[in-house]
Order: structure tokens, then sequence, then C-alpha cells
């Protein structure tokens, strides 16, 4: 496996695209249900021009998976904290790619000052979110029409932020 995770450029855009646009056809298929409106509406901003605009905006970090010299995913986070993009090729899942951009979005949030990622996972996300310590917060309907899970995971006391400072607990009792 010849596995690298770098910072997306604008050149890697139209691959990426492709990446974005199969994953949510072929693996997302319990979230939209083969419905044109839907699928129009999830797909409609997912060009090579929008995407390359969301890898040159300042307040992004995103990257993509390269294995064997092809793109097979790409994610995105925000300056917010919010994880906006985690999408593979559907040939590509369940082999430690999304794990590694994961980890490594989680590693980004923490060089930010971030202290807890947030997501809307699809119905097919659900179980991957959760099996790396994401809370699910309930359930939050997309702009496109699919209901999605809102999840949330607290870094300043992840392993992922080994260098972040510890919080302090407040006790409000005498110790006398």
């Amino acid at each position: 496996m010849s596995l690298e995770i770098r910072i997306a450029a604008s050149t890697d855009a139209e691959a990426a695209c492709t990446v974005l646009r199969r994953s949510i056809k072929e693996c997302c298929v319990l979230d939209h249900k083969n419905d044109p409106a839907i699928l129009d509406a999830w797909l409609g901003n997912k060009t090579p021009q929008m995407v390359a605009n969301w890898f040159s905006s300042p307040t992004n970090f995103s990257l993509v998976a390269v294995h064997d010299g092809v793109v097979v995913g790409v994610a995105l986070l925000t300056g917010a904290g919010k994880l906006a993009l985690c999408y593979l090729l559907p040939e590509a899942q369940g082999k430690g790619y999304g794990k590694a951009l994961l980890r490594r979005m989680e590693e980004q949030a923490c060089t930010w000052g971030v202290k807890a990622l947030q997501l809307h996972s699809t119905a097919s996300g659900k179980t991957f979110f959760a099996k790396r310590g994401y809370n699910d917060a309930g359930m939050v309907r997309s702009p496109y029409g699919v209901e999605t899970v809102l999840f949330w995971k607290q870094l300043d006391e992840d392993a992922t932020c080994p260098n972040a400072p510890k919080r302090k607990r407040f006790c409000n009792c005498n110790t006398a």
C-alpha cells in the first residue's frame, strides 16, 4: 500500500470532484435513495471549479489521499472546526484511508487550537465516525434534503492533541 496523505492543490480539484460525486452516488444510497431531486441538489456544487475554490480558501484546510498516484479520498476542515468533507472512492473504503485522512484532520484542528470538531454525517458514514470517538448529537436535515447525524468530538482531551493544555477541573467543594 503506497498511501500518501497530502495537502490538496487546485490541480487535484477534478480528481477530488470525481471522488465526491462517486462516493455520494454509489456509497450514500441509504441517504439519497436514488431520488433524482436529492442527488441533483447534493451534487449541484460538486464541480471541479467549486472544489478548487474550496481548496484555495485561506480558511479551509484540504487534504487528498493518493494511492498509487490516484486520488482516492478527499477531506476538508474549516477554520471554525467543521469537518465539511471526508469522502473516499467506493473501492478505497475499508483500507484505512478514511482513518488516515480523519487523523490528519484532527491533528490540523489541534494545531489551530480547535477544541472540538463537528461534522454532519450521512447514514452511510455514521458507524465510521462513531467508532472514532465522535458523539452523536442528533439528527439535522441538510440543505439538500437528507437527514444527517450531527457528530462532535472533544479534541483537547484526546490523544490526537498530546500537546494541548489539559483543562483544569473546577471544584467548588471545601477540602477541609
